[in-house]
């Protein structure tokens, strides 16, 4: 491994191509140092590529645009903004498929930045804050670039052995971190009835965001609940501190908090920190249907831009602008849906810009990102409407019934033709 003491001396020329593909750690794993020293010298090397799943670092501006083409799968975190520019490529695909594209080259990784910390007496270098498809990215890329960090907590899991590392950076500096989302009534409306899925035991997983992070400080009078989610976030360590997050009735994993990424604040760090009762896994096996289906009583919570009357979900845009992703929601609504005991919540407000448009539609603006077929429960301020094995008019009545009444005439009205119409 050739050792870089100070970043200001990483020369990227040195050993990138012209023409290289690049990815990149994501969320609170991203490289910072790595991402600012490509920005600065990326145009100077030419045609290279960047893919990362999303970023919060604000890094990634339109600018970039000028010395690297970026792509994702989705305008997640700070990624928005470059998708509102039109400076990012939008790779539709699951978060399960983003290892396995990468190991099998359908997603090419000449080259992977990725930020680790300090070795261990073994040469091994933890991954800290994401475990999720940057496994499969060191394990193929012609060149791995470490940002090895001493502010980034030692996790369990997956390492990486410095003997993989072709290039590594040394940097003292605090990991990206996300806050906790601003809860609005809207949103604690929504956590309530969400909240009403989770009983005693439950095995939970959810995304980053308002609605989750208002779900969660309401199970605190709940019982030996357990996670296995894409990711975690500040919420859990109070969970854990209660006593109500014990992972003690899981059948797999027993004990255990599973989870591939940890989007958090500096309090979730040090709590993380050689910590046995978190395991940090790559997606190949948080996002796993017959992993999830092994969980009982597993509830999935993941958010939607609008939901039709059928039951399709759209998590991704609205009309033309992008606003999301596909993430891991049909991952985790069909393990969710597929789990003993267990639920899929999509959540969402029942209304977008002020009140003016509902989110309960007679017909998607945007692509399908979950299928109609495999929608359980979705939930609004007004209340949750169990989907699962209802036909289509049913559907449309109970999603009337939780949409924002100054919608529901006029919804009930498409409702009424869809039951005449029989389909």
């Amino acid at each position: 491994m050739k050792l870089i003491e100070d970043p200001a001396e990483l020369d990227l020329g040195a050993f990138l191509r012209a023409g290289d593909r690049i990815v990149v750690g994501q969320a609170c794993g991203e490289p910072t140092s790595l991402i600012e020293a490509l920005i600065a010298q990326g145009a100077a090397i030419g045609g290279l590529s960047v893919f990362t799943a999303t970023s919060f670092s604000g890094l990634f501006t339109p600018a970039t645009a000028e010395s690297f083409a970026l792509s994702s799968m989705g305008a997640i975190g700070a990624l928005r903004g470059m998708a509102k520019a039109h400076a990012l490529q939008v790779i539709p695909c699951h978060v399960s498929q983003i290892g396995p594209m990468i190991g099998g080259g359908s997603l090419a990784c000449d080259v992977a930045f990725v930020q680790v910390g300090p070795a261990d007496s073994w040469g091994n270098h933890s991954f800290g804050l994401v475990s999720d498809y940057v496994e499969a990215a060191v394990t193929v890329a012609r060149i791995v670039v470490a940002e090895i960090n001493d502010q980034v907590p030692h996790t369990y899991g997956a390492t990486l052995p410095s003997s993989r590392i072709d290039v590594g950076v040394r940097v003292s500096r605090s990991p990206v971190q996300v806050p906790p989302s601003r809860v609005s009534e809207t949103d604690t409306a929504i956590a309530r009835f969400a909240a009403d899925y989770i009983g005693d035991g439950a095995v939970l997983q959810t995304g980053v965001g308002a609605v989750p992070d208002a779900i969660l400080p309401m199970l605190y009078d709940r019982r030996d609940l357990g996670v296995h989610s894409g990711m975690v976030g500040d919420g859990l360590v109070g969970l854990v501190e209660a006593g109500v997050v014990t992972n003690t009735r899981k059948r797999i994993d027993r004990g255990v908090s599973v989870t591939g990424a940890l989007i958090g604040t500096r309090r979730l760090y040090e709590f993380a920190h050689r910590n046995p009762g978190i395991r940090m896994c790559a997606t190949s096996y948080t996002h796993d249907t017959g992993v999830l289906a092994a969980l009982e009583r597993l509830v999935t919570i993941n958010s939607a831009v609008e939901v039709d009357l059928s039951g399709q979900v759209n998590a991704e845009q609205s009309g033309t602008t992008y606003l999301g992703g596909t993430g891991g929601q049909v991952d985790f609504v069909r393990g969710g849906a597929r789990s003993p005991g267990g639920h899929a919540l999509i959540v969402l407000p029942a209304t977008a810009k002020g009140g003016a448009v509902s989110r309960i539609t007679a017909g998607l603006s945007g692509p399908v990102t979950t299928a109609r077929s495999d929608v359980d429960v979705v939930v609004t301020e007004f209340g949750a409407a169990e989907l699962r094995a209802c036909n289509l008019a049913e559907r449309a009545r109970r999603l009337v019934a939780i949409a924002h009444p100054d919608f529901r005439d006029e919804l009930a009205r498409t409702a009424h033709a869809i039951a005449r119409r029989g389909f």
